[in-house]
């Protein structure tokens, strides 16, 4: 899910998407799949390249009102989970979070290395070239297998930028900007 880079190269991790602002917000982890069994058990879609977290989590935020819940017990598969949360204890319960998506705190976020970043601190960062024209904000990331791809709008219109490290020069997250190099034909 995340692009093999070296020094400079912006490697992003990714928590499906981010509500609210800075370090107040909440990152979807998952997503209310079907009931499993009796007792208000559930199975999860994982949107996270840390499925194992699911383990460690002791209150999760159901839904767009980040309801709070606290979990009574996880078990992770390979692109599934199965959660409990207390306060859910039928299959008709369960039903009523279909598809709602499941947010864990951005402060709760997994600490990531040197040039590692979540979706939600790429997204929305102004692009400028290395010789200072400026491209437009990152509105988009999109998964390709071999490398994510940036999508930028701006006054040139859509402008698709690889996540590589001969293009990403740098990455500023404290004046919100990237700096990228220009490759043919990526205007």
């Amino acid at each position: 899910m995340c692009p093999e880079g070296g020094e400079g190269h912006p490697r992003v991790q990714g928590d499906a998407e981010v509500e609210g602002a800075g370090e107040t917000g909440y990152i979807a982890i998952g997503e209310v799949q079907s009931p499993h069994g009796v007792r208000g058990d559930f199975h999860v879609r994982i949107l996270t390249d840390f499925p194992k977290r699911f383990k460690q989590l002791r209150r999760v935020y159901v839904g767009e009102d980040h309801r709070p819940y606290e979990v009574q017990r996880a078990r992770v598969g390979a692109e599934t989970a199965l959660l409990k949360l207390a306060g859910i204890d039928s299959p008709e319960a369960a039903r009523g979070l279909l598809h709602l998506l499941i947010y864990v705190p951005v402060a709760e976020a997994v600490p990531l290395g040197k040039d590692e970043y979540y979706w939600y601190q790429i997204i929305g960062l102004e692009v400028w070239t290395t010789d200072g024209r400026y491209l437009g904000k990152i509105r988009d990331i999109l998964e390709t297998g071999s490398n994510d791809v940036y999508v930028v709008e701006g006054p040139q219109g859509e402008v698709l930028v690889p996540a590589i490290e001969d293009v990403v020069s740098s990455v500023d997250l404290e004046r919100g900007r990237m700096t990228v190099v220009l490759m043919e034909g990526m205007l």
